[in-house]
């Protein structure tokens, strides 16, 4: 799709401040149609919200924020398709499955295989009809259990086991890699310094895969399915901040959170004298391993050599250099 900004006009505008409307986001003073510096704040707002960078811009990554908002569970039936379905309804059906032991891997939002093998496991137990289908019958079913027992889901369980069984030392580790390439800036930029953190990994018997080669600028959606194609232990970004603060970012929304990104980007942070705190955005919402993108302005090879001193700290049980950590 195309960006929409502040001075655009006319019916894909109207759309999106209709929704921002429906979510609590007010567009005053603009009139109907048109982004001016009012749908500029809504549009802010709501990304900070959801975890998104905040620039006010709406592209592909707000725009799906944007509608996936606007469903919740019962709605609609939900189902395993292509394109997946997306949305808060997928969410909160993957929340409700994990909190129950039915694993549906990390709740994103998106009805993906293992959503669907979670929910067939759900209505094979509670002898529902077993179609992968979760309409009326499967939200009250749901909502039934949910009063008589809620715990910790199995994505929580999940990420506790990663850090209780982190090995002592990074050798051995397969670590991805990922210099974003938003533009021709960033994408020169976040280059050298992910070949020199690569470099010192591998110098200290990682094993590191860079999502990129240095001509190319794949979409993050692609980069981040490619490292689950990979199985990776770990990934780490490294991004320019433009309109966010520095700092180091793990997986946070309003349905989950993941203790073993936090953990990363907390070690990281105290190497670099930063904030740590959750987003959203694709390379950390779709990656299966727990991942952590910095966003630094001046990166290069010392930034590099700091970053990989939090991830030794990490591994070796040091405690990280504790700063102010920003929203949690």
């Amino acid at each position: 799709m195309r960006l929409y900004r502040s001075g655009d006009e006319g019916e894909a505008v109207r759309d999106i401040q209709d929704r921002l409307i429906a979510l609590g986001f007010s567009y005053d003073p603009d009139r109907s149609g048109f982004f001016g510096s009012g749908t500029v704040a809504a549009v802010m707002g709501f990304q900070t919200k959801r975890g998104l960078w905040a620039d006010g811009i709406v592209g592909p990554d707000t725009w799906r924020a944007l509608v996936s908002a606007g469903y919740q569970l019962g709605g609609r039936i939900l189902y395993r398709r292509v394109p997946m379905m997306r949305g808060d309804d997928v969410a909160e059906l993957q929340r409700r499955l994990n909190s129950l032991g039915f694993d549906t891997g990390k709740v994103d939002g998106i009805f993906g295989p293992d959503t669907l093998q979670g929910l067939l496991e759900f209505q094979a137990n509670r002898r529902l009809a077993e179609d992968g289908l979760a309409g009326l019958e499967v939200v009250e079913e749901l909502d039934h259990m949910s009063r008589a027992t809620m715990k910790h889901g199995r994505d929580v369980v999940r990420d506790h086991q990663w850090l209780d069984t982190l090995p002592r030392t990074i050798a051995g580790q397969r670590i991805y890699i990922d210099p974003f390439c938003r533009d021709e800036t960033e994408m020169g930029a976040t280059w050298e310094p992910a070949v020199t953190l690569g470099n010192i990994l591998q110098d200290l018997g990682a094993s590191t895969i860079i999502s990129r080669s240095i001509d190319t600028s794949p979409p993050e959606r692609v980069r981040a399915l490619r490292a689950n194609r990979f199985g990776v232990d770990m990934v780490v970004a490294l991004c320019l901040p433009y309109d966010a603060e520095p700092g180091a970012y793990y997986f946070a929304s309003q349905h989950s959170r993941s203790s073993a990104g936090e953990s990363i980007a907390a070690s990281i942070a105290g190497c670099l004298d930063v904030r740590w705190s959750g987003r959203a955005i694709p390379i950390l919402k779709n990656t299966r391993a727990p991942a952590v993108v910095v966003a630094i302005a001046a990166l290069d090879d010392q930034i590099a050599g700091r970053i990989a001193q939090g991830l030794i700290n990490l591994y070796s049980g040091g405690p990280p250099e504790t700063v102010n950590t920003g929203t949690r």
